[in-house]
């Protein structure tokens, strides 16, 4: 496997929190009677898309406070043990690395490029580059074509079934990043389960 994709929430950092209890504390106030769980279920997907899935109307107004309530929980987002490692590996081995994640660029550059997280990758798709959002294969598609890379030698590695549809309408492999902490879902037919980010190295060398 020469080519690996990368969806960032849930997978390279852990930011479900954030973005989810922002959410909820805006859907609180304005009374709607979701639980945690509820909101929860949309992660993975754009936030537009999300919000709509969630049945709130006006959108544009709700996607302003939930960026500005995401401050308050900023300092719970972190990497997940090994990732940078494995990156720096995969990296100096010649594969190619791209990111694809349904943030929107303002929260790319929050999240991701703040940190330098974005060194590693050539290609750094967000939700503005693509018409469609997962889980259909749109950005990965996109993805593909900016590496100029083969189909048969991709993987797109995510951790909701949003990741998996995605990949396998995009015709690439889909691995799971189980090292997230979350079940395996014995129904999410991953090709690859990685349970900790060196798998993907191994991978990589096999």
């Amino acid at each position: 496997m020469n080519n690996f994709i990368f969806d960032v929430d849930g997978t390279l950092m852990d930011t479900e929190y954030m973005y989810m209890q922002a959410l909820k504390d805006v859907l609180d106030e304005r009374g709607m009677d979701l639980t945690y769980e509820d909101i929860a279920k949309t992660f993975g997907i754009t936030s537009r898309d999300a919000l709509k899935q969630l049945g709130v109307t006006d959108l544009d107004d709700v996607l302003v406070e939930w960026n500005d309530q995401t401050k308050r929980y900023q300092d719970r987002v972190s990497l997940y043990d090994g990732v940078t490692d494995a990156l720096t590996v995969l990296k100096k081995a010649g594969a190619s690395l791209a990111i694809m994640t349904s943030k929107p660029r303002v929260d790319f550059e929050r999240d991701v490029q703040a940190i330098g997280l974005d060194q590693y990758f050539s290609e750094c798709i967000v939700a503005e580059d693509a018409k469609r959002g997962k889980p259909a294969p749109d950005p990965i598609n996109v993805a593909i074509e900016r590496l100029g890379a083969d189909r048969k030698q991709t993987i797109y590695v995510g951790d909701t079934a949003y990741d998996l549809q995605a990949a396998h309408a995009a015709k690439v492999q889909f691995g799971l990043a189980a090292w997230n902490g979350q079940a395996v879902n014995p129904l999410m037919l991953a090709d690859e389960i990685f349970k900790t980010p060196q798998a993907m190295v191994e991978l990589y060398q096999r």
